[in-house]
């Protein structure tokens, strides 16, 4: 090998260090590293590898590396999944590193060969000889499982090797395997590795009488018992005592600081004393560690203190949320109910509408309003029991439920706890989670909750629950009836002008960082919005709109580098592209066989037209429209009812022989159902029998039955949106709907005639002119 500087692909070692002569394998994961064991392979299959200083590193610099390091020769290579390339290698002769050359595709290194310095041959040969007597004591106290290695050292008569050989066999540090490779005098390197093979038959002599020790002590032949003592004499060696009882009392003090009652304390103390007694090498001495400490964690006294001023809760409730008079007069309610009793209490709620009214924000305003912790669990999904009642303790991994758990992080009793998503909720052969969820939600038993995991009946009375779901239908009877449902219907156009005024424009110029740029959406432009962009119950998608819009005024400033521009209503297009919701305009004059009905979606109330014709056949009746079960069924009851009223609504007497009916209902592709829409199709099917026009201007909205009783329906605030929106002049409504109209906003009550009906003949004659 060549003494003056070469370049060499190079490879930085992790936790290993490579001697001359010395063969051994690599495993090669960097991609740099593997680049660099191609390019050696592609040449003479030369490659320098030096041991970083610190693991840590994925890409180490020059200094980060050891001074010197090793010229391999590659023997062998072997690809591994995964990557990762096996090789063998044998150690050529020690390298100075001068400089790293480049770093990708892989470490390219200048680096000088170094040649071991030969002092006193004498004192060589002596230090050679000391060193093979202690390597053989080593060798026979260990005994190690392999001979790979010993055989090549027994048998080499050079210091030099020996000494770099028995360095890489003898388990030491990796920093002082570094220095035995940097150090050049075959004397002091022979001295360095004698010292490092004395202290490794002192520690083997200590282990020995350790282990003798141990076994005087044993009174039965058992592993555990035999390491622990093992462990007990080690740290008696180090002066590290582990005195059990110790930490006993530790947690004994703890214990005494929550104040509990006789029998929870009582149990708990029992728990500490059995895992002072249990030996600590026992896998169960882990698992009841842990499991006391979630006991002496639980909040099992600490409660916060409400805020009972009304007026503070007030603010803080209509700070955070517009409208919601009905909620936020249940909060206030419970506080005065709190401040004239003195006691604490819990509550269960059930927050029920559709997507994005502000059911799970408005939990945690709740919490804000009365100053107590907030914790949140969504229940979307969840099919295991285990989830609310946690987990057995013989089980590996187990943990408390999320009720459990919830309190503990929050560190307090009373919290505002929000189970979001009830109406979720799975079940599968693992459990029902809606049953579990029967004792925690039930005022009479929550009290006395037992978490599968705690075992100890801990107490939810105080916590304030919150549920939301999407549709109360959905959510298990038993569980309905312990909660107090409180309805979040959609906004109307005015509230969601209001609420994006207040709440969402300034929240998204900020976020945006337009604070500066004095940007401005009028009402005009967020009508628009509201209307053509967005239709939706809420104001989620309305928020993501405005958001868009700050956006491209953000793009504009960053790029143009002036004012944010102004949105106006004629360059919205530029901001949004074209309109997604055109309402379509009703007609102006009165037709015949086309009523409007209206229908409640999740995302509110729409207008839906109902149109019906009729032509010579045999009496067929065609419901078209993607029309579910109940509708059609309410399509065949409204032509009971008409035949029934055949000679009143003076009809020809073999019209159901020798005509076809055909009822539909636009916008095809959208399924339908519900039986709100049958008294739209009885007069549809009426008007088209008769010939007489239906008033343009009114909706209508009620199930028929087959005697022509109009019967209440559900979502009338969100028809009657629909219908104000569409132009509608009067709306008939079942009489059994009656009591709803004082709960519709003041627009709906001032912008519509709403005219409750008993009976199809009222609706025949209000509606037919």
């Amino acid at each position: 090998m060549e003494t003056k500087p070469m370049t060499l692909p190079m490879v930085p070692l992790r936790g290993m260090v490579v001697f001359p002569k010395v063969v051994t394998q690599l495993d090669i994961g960097r991609t740099t590293s593997v680049q660099a064991v191609k390019a050696a392979m592609d040449k003479d299959q030369y490659l320098v590898v030096s041991t970083q200083k610190d693991e840590s590193i994925e890409t180490p610099t020059l200094e980060e590396l050891g001074k010197v390091g090793t010229i391999v020769k590659i023997n062998q290579m072997l690809r591994l999944p995964g990557g990762v390339v096996r090789i063998l290698v044998e150690g050529v002769t020690r390298v100075r590193l001068d400089a790293i050359l480049s770093m990708e595709p892989y470490y390219e290194a200048t680096v000088t060969p170094l040649e071991s310095i030969h002092e006193d041959p004498m004192e060589e040969e002596a230090y050679r000889r000391i060193l093979q007597s202690k390597f053989a004591q080593w060798v026979e106290v260990i005994k190690p499982n392999t001979d790979e290695g010993l055989d090549h050292v027994l048998g080499s008569s050079d210091a030099s090797e020996w000494a770099d050989q028995v360095a890489f066999l003898v388990p030491i540090q990796i920093k002082v395997r570094q220095s035995i490779l940097e150090e050049l005098s075959i004397n002091r390197r022979l001295n360095m590795v004698v010292g490092v093979l004395n202290t490794e038959l002192q520690i083997t002599d200590i282990e020995n009488s350790i282990n003798n020790q141990v076994r005087q002590s044993m009174e039965k032949a058992q592993k555990e018992y035999f390491l622990r003592e093992k462990i007990r004499i080690i740290h008696d060696e180090l002066g590290d005592k582990m005195d059990p009882d110790q930490e006993a009392g530790e947690l004994r003090e703890q214990l005494a600081k929550l104040e509990l009652p006789e029998d929870i304390h009582t149990r708990i103390d029992k728990e500490i004393t059995r895992y002072s007694r249990m030996p600590q090498m026992m896998p169960e001495s882990n698992i009841l560690r842990n499991y006391i400490d979630w006991l002496l964690q639980l909040p099992w006294n600490t409660l916060s203190d409400d805020r009972l001023e009304l007026k503070e809760a007030s603010e803080v409730l209509d700070g955070d949320h517009y409208g919601l008079e009905k909620i936020k007069k249940r909060i206030l309610e419970f506080l005065a109910v709190r401040k004239l009793s003195g006691k604490q209490g819990g509550s269960i709620l059930c927050l029920v509408g559709p997507p994005g009214v502000g059911k799970t924000s408005l939990a945690s305003s709740i919490a804000k309003a009365m100053n107590r912790k907030f914790i949140r669990a969504s229940l979307g999904g969840v099919r295991d029991e285990a989830e609310i009642r946690g987990h057995r303790r013989t089980y590996v991994g187990a943990l408390p439920g999320r009720m459990i758990q919830g309190l503990k992080n929050a560190g307090t009793r009373n919290p505002v706890f929000l189970l979001d998503e009830i109406d979720k909720l799975a079940s599968d052969y693992k459990g029902d989670p809606s049953s579990a969820l029967l004792e925690v939600l039930d005022p009479e038993q929550n009290s006395t909750f037992s978490d599968h995991y705690i075992e100890i009946p801990f107490d939810f009375s105080d916590v304030f629950w919150i549920t939301t779901a999407n549709v109360a239908g959905n959510i298990p009877r038993p569980l309905l009836d312990r909660m107090e449902i409180i309805e979040l219907s959609s906004y109307t156009e005015e509230e969601k002008l209001e609420i994006a005024k207040r709440y969402l424009v300034p929240k998204q110029i900020e976020k945006h960082g337009l604070q500066d740029q004095g940007v401005k959406l009028s009402d005009a432009v967020l009508k628009r919005v509201i209307s053509e962009y967005t239709r939706e119950a809420g104001v989620r998608t309305l928020e993501k709109t405005i958001a868009k819009i700050c956006r491209k005024l953000a793009f504009a400033v960053v790029t143009e580098g002036k004012k944010a521009p102004k949105v106006t209503v004629k360059n919205l297009e530029d901001y949004l592209g074209i309109p997604k919701f055109v309402e379509e305009s009703r007609e102006k004059q009165a037709q015949v066989g086309l009523v409007y009905g209206l229908a409640w979606t999740s995302v509110g109330g729409v207008v839906l037209p109902c149109e019906a014709t009729t032509m010579q056949g045999t009496g067929k009746l065609n419901l078209t429209g993607s029309l579910g079960k109940v509708m059609q069924e309410s399509g065949q009851a409204a032509m009971s009812y008409i035949r029934h009223r055949q000679q009143e609504l003076k009809l020809p007497e073999k019209f159901h022989k020798e005509l076809d009916i055909h009822v539909h209902l636009p916008e095809g592709a959208t399924p339908k159902d519900g039986p709100s829409a049958g008294i739209t199709m009885t007069l549809a099917i009426v008007s088209a029998l008769t010939g007489k026009k239906v008033r343009s201007d009114i909706a209508m909205t009620g199930e028929i039955t087959l005697r022509g009783r109009v019967l209440p329906i559900g979502g009338l605030k969100e028809k009657l949106l629909a219908a104000l929106r569409y132009g509608v002049k009067e709306v008939l409504i079942p009489e059994g709907n009656k009591k709803d109209i004082s709960d519709l906003p003041d627009i709906v009550k001032e912008g519509l005639i709403i005219t409750p009906v008993k009976t199809m003949e009222e609706v025949l004659e209000k509606a037919l002119l």
